[in-house]
């Protein structure tokens, strides 16, 4: 197939083109920025920003399928503020659907987030429920499939050096204690099912739900991080009426990482109802633990240009 990559440069869409290349698809990948040495060589680059229609709608013409990963972390507070979410999520997924119905694009893959909820309790949440119904109201023949991962780690993604940066070394004060659990799915355990996406029609009009092997709370994964560095560290429970405090002062300092936005994402765990992975013939068995990577005693993290 022809097959477009929105967010191609990035942590997630490095892999992912890779692994279609791999698989004979003719893959292109947009960004704002495209000169990435890390992509394949077959793959091309186009520059493409999702805030500008004009810049996408070029890069769609005879392409059967596209893969929208384009995405503000929820980890950190963007810059220009929590309403970054709505211009980058929603909006920016209307622009990708439009174009893809200007031109005749087959079907869409929309990579959301756990919990994607319009009405949701956070500025990332809404925005990212309110890009899904941007893709499932299409009124073409637009096939979509959604994924909703948990946090995603794996070589030079954030979610590690976030969790250092929430909770040190040695003594961590923990919002709540660290009681919030996340399902944390490896990159290259993702990626294929991503690119499972597009082989088969049974995976059109799909959401799934996607969570690695475990459900662990923010204490456990701090305590996995540092004990892998060769450190250990003692959780101090900070109350979650104290840590509100502490990051809505922090939303008004510029340029502090976090702020109500992230306190709000800790009042909620970060876990799957089901993990669909079933539906990609996968197991639990077959995904790689935090701790596996980390200790590199499982699977290494390969590189994302294939040699």
């Amino acid at each position: 197939m022809d097959v477009l990559v929105i967010g191609g440069s990035g942590f997630i869409g490095t892999r992912l083109c890779a692994e279609l290349s791999n698989r004979g698809h003719n893959v292109t990948a947009v960004s704002r920025s495209p000169d990435n040495s890390e992509l394949p060589a077959d793959v091309d680059t186009k520059m493409g920003d999702v805030t500008a229609y004009d810049s996408l709608s070029g890069s769609f013409a005879d392409i059967d399928a596209v893969y929208n990963l384009v995405a503000l972390s929820p980890l950190f507070k963007p810059s220009g503020g929590d309403k970054m979410h709505d211009v980058i999520h929603r909006r920016g997924t209307e622009n990708v659907v439009r174009a893809a119905e200007a031109n005749g694009v087959s079907h869409l893959i929309q990579i959301s987030a756990l919990g994607a909820d319009p009405d949701g309790s956070t500025a990332y949440i809404q925005a990212k429920g309110r890009a899904e119904t941007a893709v499932t109201e299409s009124d073409t023949d637009l096939e979509f499939t959604i994924f909703r991962p948990s946090v995603v780690f794996g070589d030079g993604g954030e979610f590690v050096s976030f969790t250092k940066l929430l909770a040190p070394p040695y003594v961590s004060a923990l919002p709540g204690g660290g009681k919030t659990r996340f399902q944390p799915i490896w990159v290259n355990d993702l990626v294929p099912m991503l690119a499972d996406a597009i082989d088969a029609d049974t995976h059109h009009g799909e959401i799934y739900e996607i969570g690695g092997p475990e459900r662990l709370t923010l204490a456990e994964i701090a305590k996995t991080i540092h004990t892998a560095d060769g450190r250990s560290t003692t959780i101090v429970p900070v109350p979650m009426s104290l840590a509100k405090i502490g990051l809505t002062v922090g939303d008004v300092i510029p340029g502090f990482p976090i702020g109500v936005d992230q306190y709000r994402s800790l009042q909620f765990d970060n876990v799957t109802d089901e993990n669909d992975i079933d539906a990609f013939e996968k197991s639990l068995d077959d995904l790689t633990t935090l701790e596996a990577y980390l200790s590199g005693e499982d699977k290494q993290d390969d590189t994302r240009v294939p040699a």
